[in-house]
């Protein structure tokens, strides 16, 4: 599918203005990349916008010995927290922003090394752990409660201090970024056929749209068009990894209230579907089958099994729901209001629950899909729950139709291109969390000079502490599950 895109290099100045225009034309700021290019940092800022399909890169270069940037923060939450993280993995300081203190960046780190500049070297010996900066909330009742980062279960670390009154959460504060693997960094060098095991890696349960956003933007870059067919086989394996992430949250979420029925059941569904995807591609993840230039599936699914498991779905979503307890703890529980989900730029359900429309299947196509647009409003636990349902049953309607409408073979390569020059790609794809977007850069010898990752986990995170405002502590758990992020997705 065709789209529009432009390319701009600008002063801070000019920079400062596009911004406004564009946000204020309904573009989102969907990415933020620094590049060492020796004498100059460059940063790269991607405006996205759907119906029709528009892109707008933004170049600003500044001096590597005194890189300073206007921050935008101002303008966009998001471009705050892209700022800050620029400033730690390159030491670009955004002059003006409000909180210019560390995000990626743990105390340990060496106040004055940047692991993504060119000279970085080796990691030296980390440093003494001084307190981290939590805002204290006081008054009368007030108290604090620590949790993790270490937890008692098989989950990535997260520290959530809660400021709470009573059982009333006041303030909650989620500190990430602990399990940081310099997973951009290894991209660096590798030929472009060559990294997309990376890729499937930067989320695990998210392998096959990471994979799929990653040989789309070293397809862009290259100038690489495939036949429709590829993009149809390529959207059945995205629609397969929603299906299973989706029932197994819907299992977990009932889970969390006690309602353990519901969860045995989608977890079975869920085994189901992970023999399925085996079947599919001879991997339980669907790692394996999308490369740049290529998919491959060992077989189609067979679409009367997948109607058959969604059915079982929707009954269990219904006894779910019928059930008087479970449905009174996830209504009007961590309720994520529109407006503050607009502001802080959600992606995915998160954002289709209280009441946004996005979905890059429709705003960024790579082909056409008759996609069913699901949302609600409400913006609590129970929204977020009824829209996996209903995607659940809409993605089961897609895949259905992929599989038989296909023809033909369910296997193409084609080589991908030498090109002289160097040269840049995005790749935009909807998993099952919400819009994934890549950006590449590839030097005259095809390889990979640098890869920038946005997992819609980014965006969602800190809504998480805004909907838990005025929640009691113990539904902190099915709050949390509610959004479901990706701990390493975040942090890469």
């Amino acid at each position: 599918m065709s789209h529009n895109w432009l390319r701009h290099r600008l002063s801070q100045d000019g920079l400062a203005e596009m911004t406004e225009v564009l946000l204020g034309d309904g573009f989102r700021l969907a990415l933020v990349a620094a590049h060492d290019d020796g004498d100059t940092l460059r940063v790269v800022y991607l405006f996205l916008a759907g119906w029709p399909d528009r892109r707008v890169e933004v170049e600003c270069v500044v001096p590597s010995d005194d890189p300073v940037v206007r921050s935008m923060a101002y303008l966009s939450f998001a471009a705050s927290r892209f700022e800050r993280e620029v400033a730690d993995l390159y030491g670009i300081r955004p002059v003006g922003h409000p909180k210019p203190r560390r995000l990626v960046r743990h105390g340990h780190w060496p106040e004055d090394w940047y692991p993504m500049r060119n000279n970085a070297g080796p990691a030296p010996e980390f440093e003494d752990l001084g307190h981290f900066p939590f805002i204290p909330v006081e008054g009368p009742g007030v108290y604090d409660i620590p949790v993790g980062p270490v937890h008692a279960g098989v989950i990535e670390p997260g520290h959530f201090r809660f400021s709470v009154a009573g059982e009333t959460v006041l303030r909650l504060k989620a500190r990430l970024w602990f399990v940081h693997r310099g997973l951009e960094k290894l991209f660096q060098g590798r030929p472009t056929e060559g990294a997309v095991d990376l890729a499937e890696r930067v989320s695990g349960d998210t392998s096959v749209a990471h994979a799929l956003a990653h040989s789309l933007a070293i397809e862009d870059a290259l100038g690489v068009e495939l036949p429709d067919e590829v993009h149809r086989l390529r959207a059945l394996l995205v629609e397969l990894e929603r299906l299973y992430n989706h029932v197994t949250d819907l299992g977990a979420l009932a889970n969390d209230v006690g309602f353990g029925l519901a969860n045995a059941h989608a977890q079975r569904i869920r085994e189901q579907l992970l023999r399925v995807n085996a079947a599919v591609t001879g991997h339980r993840l669907l790692r394996g089958a999308v490369r740049p230039g290529a998919v491959r599936l060992q077989a189609l699914p067979d679409a009367a099994v997948l109607r058959s498991v969604a059915a079982d779905v929707a009954e269990i979503a219904e006894l779910t729901l019928r059930n008087t307890v479970t449905y009174d703890r996830f209504a009007g529980t961590a309720v994520l209001h529109r407006e503050d989900a607009d502001a802080l730029g959600c992606l995915g359900y998160v954002a289709r629950a209280s009441g946004m429309r996005t979905d890059a299947r429709l705003e960024h196509p790579t082909t056409a899909l008759p996609v069913t647009e699901i949302g609600a409003d409400a913006g609590d636990v129970l929204a977020r729950y009824t829209v996996r349902r209903d995607e659940y049953a809409v993605s089961t309607a897609l895949a259905c139709h992929l599989i038989e409408s296909h023809s033909g073979p369910t296997e193409y390569a084609q080589s991908l291109p030498s090109l002289y020059g160097a040269r840049s790609g995005i790749g935009i794809v909807e998993g099952w969390r919400g819009t994934i977007v890549h950006r590449v850069e590839i030097d005259a010898a095809n390889r990979i000079t640098r890869a920038k990752i946005v997992d819609p986990s980014w965006f969602n995170w800190p809504a998480l502490p805004v909907a838990m405002a005025d929640t009691i502590v113990p539904d902190f758990p099915l709050a949390n599950k509610s959004f479901n992020q990706s701990y390493a997705g975040n942090d890469l």
